[in-house]
């Protein structure tokens, strides 16, 4: 085709105005357009602007990051396309997808799952399970790859860092794992459950039934040494700790005369500044997650997805989005871009949102027959796993391309 001989920068510039479907098309024109277009930078505006491809808003691929020489992910997550992502896409669009059931257990407990790579870490009662996914389906292998344990009750949080898994238990004990070992280092210093758990740069934050936060030094030589006590005067169901580290927030039951969203200076501990003004009573906050050192996501007891831009005001968040059938949110998930998966507290209710749009995107009700809340959620760009009170639920949107492609 003639259409080649022309330089790549302007090819890629014409091959910019093409939506999805003439990009397919051109492809199949012969073997040298097929490859061309088949390249992720031809691809990328347009992965940009859907939901959950792996690209921010800032056009960094996330699927691509490296993390050090020492990291050998890439080797276990090899990238898929952006062309194929963008294919998958459109399935989270229009709710193209197959469930299974990933695990069954006989008793009802609060799970609480993880995702890193090819690993999923599932917590049971006082035991947190890893297990590997099977790359042909995102299935669980048979066995377990390593069992983290130790808490003498149920495990309330945990979470990951690059070489530590860090939990919180109804016990009052936070322990820090190695996921390479068999060695752990056990944090006492909460008198009753520790609800919550974040790590970030050497630093962990917890938060108490027993209304307040502590900070915590994740150093050899200062294992079990907590830097910080910050009273909290209220119940503390959620922490997060900012990208840039210099701050976390709190999430707390909201039964006290204290706004239950406050910000804190990690080295300082003061009180930064207190997010919004007219929260109801009782409505707790349960799950933070942030986007940027400015930007984050929140959910709670009121039935509302909260978007704060600390940039522009803190008394006041961006946009809200409502639970339609007016349940609380469990746990939310964010993509960095558009799309935030929400979990309810009936029947498994999964949603799916477009931060540009004032309505839930897509619904997936796991659990019909079973009033379960989803307990915790996480998603790459093929896959959504949910935890439920007895059982691990997967979806899987790898199937047959959605209409808009056909």
């Amino acid at each position: 085709m003639f259409l080649f001989q022309l330089p790549e920068d302007v090819l890629f510039h014409v091959f910019s105005y093409l939506d999805p479907r003439s990009l397919c098309r051109l492809s199949q024109a012969c073997k040298r357009s097929y490859m061309f277009i088949s390249r992720d930078a031809v691809w990328r505006k347009i992965a940009k602007d859907i939901i959950n491809t792996g690209m921010t808003r800032q056009g960094i691929d996330l699927c691509n990051l490296r993390k050090g020489p020492e990291d050998n992910k890439l080797e276990k997550c090899p990238s898929i396309p952006l062309k194929d992502r963008v294919r998958v896409s459109h399935n989270w669009i229009h709710g193209v997808c197959r469930k299974e059931v990933l695990l069954k257990w006989k008793i009802n407990l609060l799970p609480w799952i993880q995702l890193d790579c090819d690993v999923l870490y599932l917590s049971q009662a006082a035991n947190i399970s890893a297990y590997h996914l099977r790359a042909e389906g995102g299935k669980l292998q048979n066995n377990r790859v390593a069992l983290f344990s130790g808490h003498q009750e149920d495990v309330c949080r945990f979470t990951l860092t690059d070489t530590h898994l860090i939990s919180a238990g109804g016990d009052g004990k936070i322990i820090v794992h190695d996921r390479e070992s068999d060695y752990s280092v056990e944090y006492y210093g909460h008198n009753q459950e520790v609800n919550c758990i974040d790590c970030k740069g050497g630093v962990i934050v917890s938060g108490s039934r027993d209304k307040t936060a502590k900070i915590w030094a994740l150093a050899p030589d200062r294992f079990g040494q907590c830097l910080h006590t910050i009273p909290t005067y209220d119940r503390v169901w959620s922490v997060a700790i900012s990208p840039s580290l210099c701050n976390f927030v709190t999430g707390t039951a909201c039964c006290e005369n204290f706004a239950p969203l406050r910000i804190w200076d990690t080295e300082r501990c003061h009180l930064v500044s207190c997010l919004g003004t007219e929260f109801r009573h009782g409505a707790g906050v349960l799950d933070i997650a942030y986007e940027s050192p400015f930007q984050l996501l929140t959910c709670g007891y009121d039935t509302f997805i909260r978007y704060w831009d600390l940039r522009v005001c803190s008394r006041r968040c961006v946009m809200e989005w409502e639970e339609p059938h007016d349940s609380a949110l469990y746990c939310i998930k964010t993509d960095k871009n558009h799309m935030i998966a929400s979990g309810s507290s009936y029947y498994g209710v999964v949603r799916l949102w477009d931060k540009r749009q004032t309505r839930c995107l897509q619904m997936f009700q796991l659990a019909p027959t079973t009033s379960s809340p989803v307990y915790s959620l996480c998603f790459n760009t093929t896959h959504l796993y949910a935890a439920l009170a007895s059982v691990l639920y997967s979806l899987d949107f790898r199937t047959a391309a959605s209409q808009s492609w056909k």
